[in-house]
């Protein structure tokens, strides 16, 4: 049985307090305080009866928490916290500011298995899976610190989708309305292209929006970029998607990282539209962040912005993901980069 209080969900913790013999809807006091209030200790729960707190504590219930470690600002506003964990291990989150309305990057392992050469986290060695309470954490340390949260995006450190148990465990704590109350539609999952999860995604009752990391057109040229694409080839990532699509009828959102004279041709943002085609979907461009070793160069801004003409030229929705956070190595592709050791 889960021992770690943060990690369960409302109906979980309404099984654990019956099975003490009390009644069910004292979890709701359990909920709230782990969940709105941020309590880290049992004792805090004061609603709870004396005796219901001493059996928790005595059968070894917790409430866990992680630790700030470093706070980063950039003249942009944008804010990287490094959090560290209980076993050593460290992660970064990322608060964006736009027009009062704040959104969090958040990190779902420490490292990544994924190994993506233009992304900074993909070169460090992957260390372990984000439990669910480590996941929330983030949210409830960033909303003390920088303020309301009003968007969620799973797009920091890790895979989100190589950890999914607990990643979706996380958006429903995060979108219950006793709890953060995250609207679902204010939730984005991303996935660098994992086609049996992202059946697994279609086939789950809470569908937060997904972002699918594409960053090429063919298979040639995601191999040089992405270490997955040597298990899944595209045909079968867009295989998935079209199911995807067909169960949820949600909008996909593609990711797509420019590379100067990689993946940022005329002619591959015209394949682009082809894969495509069909498809309900629209494009992220971004504008990539380079760091020590990354041996590739973000393209230039002319070349992004045509690329950009030529697939609203098509009809389909582009928006060029401008940098945020880069002097703070806070960019998407550079959390973790100040931990790389020197080439």
């Amino acid at each position: 049985m889960e021992k770690d209080l943060k990690n369960c969900t409302a109906a979980e913790l309404a099984e654990t307090v019956e099975s003490f013999g009390h009644r069910r809807f004292l979890a709701g006091y359990l909920f709230t305080f782990i969940h709105q209030k941020h309590v880290g200790a049992l004792d805090a729960v004061t609603p709870l009866p004396k005796l219901l707190r001493e059996q928790l504590a005595a059968e070894g219930y917790t409430i866990s928490g992680i630790a700030l470690a470093e706070q980063h600002h950039d003249p942009d506003g944008t804010t990287k916290y490094v959090f560290d964990l209980a076993d050593g291990c460290r992660i970064e989150t990322v608060l964006l500011r736009d027009d009062g309305r704040n959104t969090l990057c958040l990190s779902t392992q420490a490292g990544c298995r994924m190994g993506c050469t233009f992304c900074a986290t993909g070169q460090l060695k992957f260390q372990r899976n984000l439990t669910c309470g480590e996941i929330v954490d983030q949210v409830y340390h960033a909303q003390r610190l920088g303020g309301k949260i009003h968007n969620l995006v799973y797009m920091g450190m890790g895979e989100p989708l190589d950890n999914f148990e607990n990643v979706m465990r996380s958006v429903e704590l995060l979108n219950h309305e006793k709890g953060a109350n995250i609207g679902i539609r204010h939730i984005t999952v991303s996935t660098c292209g994992l086609p049996g999860a992202i059946r697994k995604l279609a086939a789950c009752a809470l569908h937060p929006r997904l972002a699918v990391s594409l960053h090429a057109p063919d298979d040639a040229t995601r191999h040089k970029l992405m270490r997955v694409s040597q298990k899944y080839a595209l045909a079968e990532i867009l295989a998935a998607i079209r199911d995807y699509l067909e169960k949820t009828s949600r909008r996909i959102t593609i990711e797509y990282c420019l590379i100067h004279k990689v993946n940022d041709s005329d002619a591959q943002a015209r394949l682009l539209i082809e894969l495509l085609r069909g498809l309900k979907t629209n494009v992220n461009l971004i504008e990539m962040n380079p760091f020590d070793g990354c041996p590739f160069e973000p393209s230039p801004p002319k070349r992004i912005r045509a690329f950009a003409g030529i697939l609203t030229d098509a009809g389909l929705e582009t928006v060029v993901r401008f940098r945020r956070g880069r002097s703070i190595k806070a960019a998407c592709g550079q959390l973790g980069a100040t931990r790389l050791k020197p080439h």
